[in-house]
């Protein structure tokens, strides 16, 4: 089973496994606090929030500021 999206494109994106990690959990959090999305639910490959959060990371609808 292959996770998507792929860790090593993520991190071309950021710099960090550790900046990773915490972008995407606090985005997760706000998708289930205020059920905000930046796609359709049905465009998402993954279910959960957290993988949710990295497809955005990846599409580039989320901008990441020093």
């Amino acid at each position: 089973m292959l996770i998507y999206p792929s860790i090593d494109k993520l991190l071309t994106i950021v710099d960090s496994k550790y900046k990773l990690v915490h972008v995407a959990s606090e985005r997760s959090k706000q998708m289930m606090i205020n059920d905000h999305y930046q796609m359709k639910k049905d465009q998402y490959v993954s279910k959960k929030e957290i993988g949710r959060s990295l497809e955005e990371l990846e599409k580039g609808l989320i901008k990441i500021s020093e």
